[in-house]
């Protein structure tokens, strides 16, 4: 088993994750619990179990291959714990493992974040597509009045 480490020259920073090589182990990590459905799933199973299919119909917009894929990367992680019952059909129930608890705590508090700011994102949201349509304005003006010229330049030289 490789032991973990830290990714190499980020002694700098407070934080020592800040390392953007794709074999950065934190990275790697992190990648897998910023993903959409990861934080979907994590949320939904604070403090209770799962089934599989009640994950699913909980999860607007995930496919049963994505959640599948998810949930192993999250097991194989230590973040969710997988019981299987030896009955027909095969019951399988899913529960965050003390590690997924901890992490939960954190994703909270992104949550909670994303929440108390969500106005102000809408606002910066509204203000940058404003900004981006007046700009996309301007540039079809020019653009128009640029072909214009080209057109006149092009009927011009097929004059005799």
């Amino acid at each position: 088993m490789k032991s973990p480490t830290f990714c190499a020259d980020t002694e700098d920073y407070p934080a020592r994750q800040w390392d953007t090589r794709a074999d950065c182990e934190v990275r790697q990590v992190l990648d897998r619990i910023a993903d959409k459905w990861s934080l979907f799933v994590l949320a939904l199973l604070d403090r209770r179990t799962m089934r599989f299919t009640e994950l699913r119909r909980r999860i607007d917009g995930v496919s049963t291959r994505m959640l599948t894929v998810t949930l192993r990367q999250l097991e194989r992680d230590g973040l969710v714990g997988r019981t299987v019952y030896p009955i027909v059909p095969p019951r399988v129930e899913y529960q965050l493992t003390p590690l997924g608890v901890s992490l939960h705590d954190t994703i909270q508090s992104l949550v909670t974040w994303t929440e108390e700011h969500q106005d102000e994102i809408a606002a910066a949201r509204a203000a940058y597509d404003a900004r981006a349509a007046a700009g996309q304005a301007a540039f079809d003006g020019r653009a128009a009045a640029g072909q214009a010229a080209f057109d006149g330049r092009a009927a011009a030289d097929r004059t005799p």
